[in-house]
């Protein structure tokens, strides 16, 4: 496993699932990741995360890509689609077994419920259910890495995740997988997204040292919650950012992530806001804390966010 190289142009990413309209944490997390590209004088590439169908919205892939557009903010390379890269997962999938790092698995959810869901050998009821594969997780696989804003993050992967799914039962392609393969291929230098998968992360970093890939470096943003402490795409605070009218919500997310609210007070267009706040931005004002709460409307409500 290697680190990222310090010479190479940063290059961030944005990676949204089409499961409703970008509701006001995601734009928080993809203005984050926007600005510190900018700052570091990098790329900032988008991706679609559609490789779940059963949980996807149609034509909700298209509608985040034209509100983020509203928001001044577009890919500076070719969006990637997940779903056109099944043959890339595949080869990886292979790799990985090839080494024997990677296995057959049949056990359901019910047959490791007593085991608090970890696998760490195979139970199956079931030998004529459909196979899962999984990564071989060695026992004391212990991972850290010290994330750019909430430092240093370690976790035992064995015994707090046990084997990780990489294909799941029903044929579909598991996150964890996926985005591996996918940062790596894009160059990707610097994951910034939200905290809620700050322990994601490790066992991404397991899997690239079984894949040989480079890791990047990581920022995980304060996950924005509602004032009951639930994570926005569960909640009612949850409304879709209004592409059409999108200042509000670009001050709101600005000033959400720690930024003085004076510095967009006066822009009157997005693109003039969107200047200033690269001009102003200051990566030692992001906050620390996991979540942040964001309680306020900040524009008019649509159904379907996500």
């Amino acid at each position: 496993m290697t680190g990222t190289d310090p010479h190479l142009r940063y290059r961030g990413r944005f990676a949204p699932s089409p499961t409703g309209r970008l509701h006001f944490g995601s734009l928080v997390a993809a203005l984050g990741s926007w600005l510190l590209a900018r700052h570091h004088d990098g790329e900032w590439l988008v991706r679609v995360e559609d490789l779940d169908p059963p949980r996807e919205v149609p034509g909700a892939a298209d509608a985040q890509l034209a509100t983020l557009a509203a928001f001044g903010m577009t890919s500076d390379l070719p969006v990637v689609w997940q779903s056109r890269r099944h043959d890339r997962y595949a080869q990886a999938l292979d790799q990985l077994l090839s080494d024997g790092l990677a296995f057959e698995c049949r056990c359901s959810r019910t047959d490791l419920a007593a085991a608090g869901g970890i696998h760490r050998a195979c139970i199956a009821r079931d030998p004529a259910r459909p196979p899962a594969f999984r990564l071989r997780v060695a026992d004391g696989s212990r991972v850290g890495f010290a994330d750019g804003l909430q430092g240093k993050v370690e976790q035992a992967v064995d015994r707090d995740v046990g084997d990780v799914v990489l294909r799941r039962a029903d044929g579909f392609w598991a996150y964890q997988l996926a985005v591996v393969v996918d940062d790596a291929e894009q160059g990707i230098t610097d994951v910034v997204r939200g905290a809620d998968l700050l322990d994601s992360t490790p066992r991404q970093i397991l899997l690239q040292r079984a894949l040989g890939l480079p890791t990047p470096r990581y920022l995980h943003l304060p996950l924005i919650v509602d004032a009951e402490g639930q994570k926005l795409s569960k909640s009612m605070a949850a409304l879709p950012i209004d592409g059409d009218a999108p200042l509000p919500a670009l001050r709101a997310a600005w000033a959400a992530l720690g930024q003085p609210a004076s510095a967009l007070a006066d822009a009157p267009s997005v693109p003039l806001a969107l200047a200033a706040a690269r001009r102003h931005f200051q990566p030692g004002s992001l906050q620390k804390a996991p979540h942040a709460t964001f309680a306020a409307a900040h524009n008019k409500p649509v159904a379907g966010a996500v």
